[in-house]
Protein backbone atom coordinates (compact mmCIF):
# COMPACT_ATOMS: atom_id res chain seq x y z
CA UNK A 1 0.00 0.00 0.00
CA UNK A 2 1.48 3.31 -1.08
CA UNK A 3 1.87 6.05 1.69
CA UNK A 4 0.99 9.32 -0.04
CA UNK A 5 2.69 12.81 0.10
CA UNK A 6 2.18 15.93 -2.07
CA UNK A 7 5.91 17.51 -3.42
CA UNK A 8 6.28 20.36 -5.01
CA UNK A 9 6.47 19.78 -8.74
CA UNK A 10 8.91 20.87 -10.78
CA UNK A 11 9.94 17.78 -12.91
CA UNK A 12 10.09 16.67 -16.29
CA UNK A 13 9.33 19.97 -17.92
CA UNK A 14 6.54 20.59 -15.36
CA UNK A 15 7.29 23.61 -12.86
CA UNK A 16 4.39 25.45 -10.67
CA UNK A 17 2.32 23.15 -9.28
CA UNK A 18 2.14 20.52 -6.47
CA UNK A 19 0.87 16.46 -7.10
CA UNK A 20 0.26 13.71 -4.62
CA UNK A 21 2.22 11.09 -5.64
CA UNK A 22 4.28 8.29 -3.66
CA UNK A 23 7.37 8.37 -1.46
CA UNK A 24 10.46 6.74 -3.79
CA UNK A 25 10.72 4.79 -0.48
CA UNK A 26 7.54 2.83 -0.92
CA UNK A 27 7.62 2.59 -4.78
CA UNK A 28 7.98 -1.30 -6.23
CA UNK A 29 9.46 -1.69 -9.89
CA UNK A 30 8.85 -1.63 -13.25
CA UNK A 31 10.15 -2.53 -17.00
CA UNK A 32 12.43 -0.02 -17.78
CA UNK A 33 13.97 -1.30 -20.97
CA UNK A 34 12.70 -1.98 -23.61
CA UNK A 35 10.86 1.09 -22.30
CA UNK A 36 7.88 0.50 -21.05
CA UNK A 37 4.71 2.64 -21.38
CA UNK A 38 5.32 3.77 -18.06
CA UNK A 39 8.83 4.86 -18.83
CA UNK A 40 7.93 6.35 -22.23
CA UNK A 41 5.82 8.95 -20.00
CA UNK A 42 8.27 8.88 -16.92
CA UNK A 43 10.71 10.09 -19.70
CA UNK A 44 8.61 12.50 -21.80
CA UNK A 45 8.84 10.52 -24.97
CA UNK A 46 4.98 10.12 -24.63
CA UNK A 47 3.21 13.21 -22.53
CA UNK A 48 0.41 13.96 -20.98
CA UNK A 49 0.66 10.85 -18.93
CA UNK A 50 -0.80 11.64 -15.87
CA UNK A 51 0.84 10.93 -12.66
CA UNK A 52 2.69 7.96 -13.85
CA UNK A 53 4.82 9.91 -15.32
CA UNK A 54 5.98 10.97 -11.90
CA UNK A 55 5.61 7.06 -10.00
CA UNK A 56 6.25 4.66 -13.25
CA UNK A 57 7.33 2.02 -10.52
CA UNK A 58 3.69 2.34 -9.05
CA UNK A 59 1.60 0.23 -11.24
CA UNK A 60 0.18 -1.90 -8.35
CA UNK A 61 -2.93 -4.27 -8.47
CA UNK A 62 -4.85 -7.58 -7.22
CA UNK A 63 -3.22 -10.40 -8.89
CA UNK A 64 -4.95 -11.94 -12.17
CA UNK A 65 -5.26 -8.59 -14.31
CA UNK A 66 -4.21 -8.76 -18.52
CA UNK A 67 -4.39 -5.05 -18.69
CA UNK A 68 -1.78 -2.51 -18.87
CA UNK A 69 -3.12 -0.78 -15.48
CA UNK A 70 -3.15 -4.02 -13.86
CA UNK A 71 -7.20 -2.81 -13.66
CA UNK A 72 -5.82 0.26 -11.12
CA UNK A 73 -7.92 2.80 -12.15
CA UNK A 74 -5.28 5.72 -11.39
CA UNK A 75 -3.34 4.73 -14.31
CA UNK A 76 -5.67 3.98 -16.77
CA UNK A 77 -3.87 6.00 -19.18
CA UNK A 78 -1.27 2.69 -19.64
CA UNK A 79 -4.38 1.58 -21.55
CA UNK A 80 -5.13 3.64 -24.38
CA UNK A 81 -4.11 2.37 -27.45
CA UNK A 82 -5.14 5.57 -29.67
CA UNK A 83 -1.65 7.49 -28.29
CA UNK A 84 0.63 5.81 -30.53
CA UNK A 85 2.84 4.63 -28.06
CA UNK A 86 6.36 4.08 -29.80
CA UNK A 87 7.58 0.49 -30.58
CA UNK A 88 11.08 -0.38 -30.18
CA UNK A 89 12.26 -2.62 -32.83
CA UNK A 90 14.00 -6.13 -31.24
CA UNK A 91 15.00 -9.27 -33.00
CA UNK A 92 13.03 -12.38 -32.72
CA UNK A 93 13.75 -12.73 -28.58
CA UNK A 94 14.38 -9.63 -26.20
CA UNK A 95 15.44 -9.17 -22.55
CA UNK A 96 13.40 -7.60 -20.67
CA UNK A 97 15.21 -5.64 -17.27
CA UNK A 98 13.19 -4.78 -14.69
CA UNK A 99 13.86 -2.08 -11.94
CA UNK A 100 12.93 -2.63 -8.51
CA UNK A 101 12.24 0.02 -5.96
CA UNK A 102 11.17 -2.31 -2.90
CA UNK A 103 12.11 -5.57 -3.12
CA UNK A 104 9.11 -7.67 -2.50
CA UNK A 105 9.09 -11.84 -2.19
CA UNK A 106 8.39 -13.04 -5.21
CA UNK A 107 6.04 -15.89 -6.58
CA UNK A 108 6.75 -15.66 -10.39
CA UNK A 109 7.44 -13.40 -13.24
CA UNK A 110 4.92 -13.46 -16.40
CA UNK A 111 4.73 -12.23 -20.10
CA UNK A 112 1.54 -11.86 -22.09
CA UNK A 113 2.09 -10.99 -25.78
CA UNK A 114 -1.45 -9.60 -26.84
CA UNK A 115 -2.91 -11.74 -24.05
CA UNK A 116 -1.39 -15.00 -24.77
CA UNK A 117 0.86 -16.25 -21.99
CA UNK A 118 4.64 -16.80 -23.29
CA UNK A 119 6.54 -17.13 -20.20
CA UNK A 120 7.11 -17.56 -16.68
CA UNK A 121 9.82 -17.15 -14.33
CA UNK A 122 9.17 -19.01 -10.66
CA UNK A 123 11.21 -17.51 -8.10
CA UNK A 124 9.72 -19.34 -5.11
CA UNK A 125 9.38 -16.74 -2.86
CA UNK A 126 12.74 -15.73 -3.37
CA UNK A 127 13.59 -12.17 -3.00
CA UNK A 128 14.78 -10.65 -5.96
CA UNK A 129 17.52 -8.74 -6.64
CA UNK A 130 17.48 -4.77 -6.91
CA UNK A 131 17.25 -5.47 -11.00
CA UNK A 132 15.83 -8.24 -12.24
CA UNK A 133 16.38 -9.15 -16.26
CA UNK A 134 14.74 -12.29 -17.95
CA UNK A 135 15.09 -13.27 -21.98
CA UNK A 136 11.98 -13.81 -23.77
CA UNK A 137 11.54 -15.90 -27.42
CA UNK A 138 9.01 -13.84 -29.03
CA UNK A 139 9.74 -15.52 -32.64
CA UNK A 140 6.00 -16.70 -32.83
CA UNK A 141 4.67 -13.15 -32.47
CA UNK A 142 6.51 -10.64 -35.08
CA UNK A 143 5.63 -7.32 -36.10
CA UNK A 144 4.35 -4.62 -33.71
CA UNK A 145 3.34 -6.47 -30.36
CA UNK A 146 2.59 -5.50 -27.27
CA UNK A 147 3.89 -7.38 -24.06
CA UNK A 148 2.44 -7.04 -21.05
CA UNK A 149 4.85 -8.20 -18.06
CA UNK A 150 3.38 -9.32 -15.30
CA UNK A 151 5.49 -9.38 -11.03
CA UNK A 152 3.41 -11.40 -9.01
CA UNK A 153 4.44 -10.93 -5.42
CA UNK A 154 4.64 -13.90 -3.20
CA UNK A 155 3.28 -12.62 -0.05
CA UNK A 156 0.31 -10.44 -0.79
CA UNK A 157 -2.38 -10.20 -3.00
CA UNK A 158 -0.97 -7.64 -5.94
CA UNK A 159 1.29 -7.94 -8.94
CA UNK A 160 3.23 -4.97 -10.39
CA UNK A 161 2.40 -4.80 -14.34
CA UNK A 162 4.25 -3.04 -17.05
CA UNK A 163 3.59 -3.45 -21.01
CA UNK A 164 5.96 -2.92 -23.18
CA UNK A 165 5.42 -1.94 -27.01
CA UNK A 166 7.51 -3.59 -29.57
CA UNK A 167 7.95 -4.08 -33.14
CA UNK A 168 9.44 -8.41 -33.00
CA UNK A 169 11.83 -9.27 -35.76
CA UNK A 170 12.54 -5.23 -36.79
CA UNK A 171 15.96 -5.17 -35.98
CA UNK A 172 17.72 -3.74 -33.05
CA UNK A 173 17.12 0.29 -33.34
CA UNK A 174 14.88 1.39 -31.18
CA UNK A 175 12.54 3.89 -32.04
CA UNK A 176 12.20 5.75 -29.05
CA UNK A 177 15.76 7.31 -27.71
CA UNK A 178 15.47 8.96 -24.74
CA UNK A 179 13.45 6.27 -22.45
CA UNK A 180 14.91 6.07 -19.27
CA UNK A 181 17.12 2.40 -18.62
CA UNK A 182 16.54 2.37 -14.70
CA UNK A 183 14.29 3.81 -12.45
CA UNK A 184 15.05 4.80 -8.70
CA UNK A 185 16.58 2.31 -6.65
CA UNK A 186 16.04 1.30 -3.34
CA UNK A 187 17.01 3.19 -0.44
CA UNK A 188 16.14 3.20 3.05
CA UNK A 189 13.13 5.76 4.28
CA UNK A 190 15.01 7.81 6.21
CA UNK A 191 17.43 8.42 3.02
CA UNK A 192 14.33 9.27 0.67
CA UNK A 193 13.67 12.99 -1.02
CA UNK A 194 11.33 14.86 0.45
CA UNK A 195 11.01 17.33 -1.83
CA UNK A 196 10.88 16.95 -5.57
CA UNK A 197 12.91 18.11 -8.28
CA UNK A 198 13.53 21.32 -8.16
CA UNK A 199 14.35 21.74 -12.33
CA UNK A 200 14.30 18.72 -14.89
CA UNK A 201 15.12 18.62 -18.87
CA UNK A 202 13.80 16.03 -21.52
CA UNK A 203 17.05 16.65 -23.42
CA UNK A 204 19.73 13.28 -22.91
CA UNK A 205 23.16 14.90 -22.94
CA UNK A 206 26.03 12.24 -23.30
CA UNK A 207 28.08 11.92 -19.90
CA UNK A 208 31.37 13.18 -20.17
CA UNK A 209 33.77 10.89 -17.60
CA UNK A 210 34.88 12.99 -14.84
CA UNK A 211 32.84 15.48 -15.10
CA UNK A 212 30.07 16.84 -12.57
CA UNK A 213 26.77 14.56 -11.97
CA UNK A 214 23.97 16.16 -13.85
CA UNK A 215 20.16 15.81 -14.94
CA UNK A 216 19.67 15.43 -18.04
CA UNK A 217 22.76 13.10 -19.01
CA UNK A 218 22.94 9.23 -20.14
CA UNK A 219 25.15 7.80 -17.85
CA UNK A 220 26.37 4.53 -18.70
CA UNK A 221 27.97 1.23 -16.31
CA UNK A 222 31.45 2.48 -15.49
CA UNK A 223 31.51 6.33 -15.88
CA UNK A 224 33.20 8.54 -13.80
CA UNK A 225 31.29 11.78 -12.35
CA UNK A 226 32.01 13.83 -8.90
CA UNK A 227 28.85 15.35 -7.14
CA UNK A 228 29.55 16.69 -3.38
CA UNK A 229 33.27 16.66 -3.88
CA UNK A 230 32.85 13.13 -3.95
CA UNK A 231 33.43 10.98 -7.09
CA UNK A 232 31.31 7.90 -8.12
CA UNK A 233 31.57 5.76 -10.68
CA UNK A 234 28.00 4.51 -12.57
CA UNK A 235 26.35 0.67 -11.57
CA UNK A 236 23.46 1.07 -14.24
CA UNK A 237 23.22 2.58 -17.15
CA UNK A 238 20.30 5.22 -17.25
CA UNK A 239 19.46 8.50 -17.79
CA UNK A 240 19.64 11.06 -14.79
CA UNK A 241 16.67 13.14 -13.38
CA UNK A 242 17.08 15.80 -10.32
CA UNK A 243 16.57 13.79 -7.10
CA UNK A 244 18.49 10.60 -8.28
CA UNK A 245 21.75 12.60 -7.08
CA UNK A 246 24.88 10.10 -6.62
CA UNK A 247 24.83 10.61 -2.60
CA UNK A 248 21.08 9.95 -2.18
CA UNK A 249 20.83 6.45 -4.51
CA UNK A 250 24.50 5.39 -3.77
CA UNK A 251 25.49 1.97 -4.10
CA UNK A 252 21.48 1.28 -6.47
CA UNK A 253 22.81 3.46 -9.48
CA UNK A 254 26.47 4.59 -8.36
CA UNK A 255 29.71 3.46 -6.02
CA UNK A 256 31.71 5.88 -4.29
CA UNK A 257 35.61 6.02 -5.32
Amino acid sequence: MRRKIAYPLATLGMVGSTLVIASPALAHGYVSSPPSRQALCAAGTVTDCGSIQFEPQSVEAPKGSKQCNGGNANFSILNDNSRSWPAKSVGTSTTFNWVLTARHRTASWVYYVDGTEVATFNDNNAIPEATVSHTVDLSKFPGKRTVLAVWNIGDTVNAFYSCIDLNVGGGATSTPTVAPTTAAPTVAPSASPTTAPTSSTTSSAPASSGSAWAPGTSYQTGDVVTFGGASYTCRQSHRSINSWEPSVYTLALWLPL
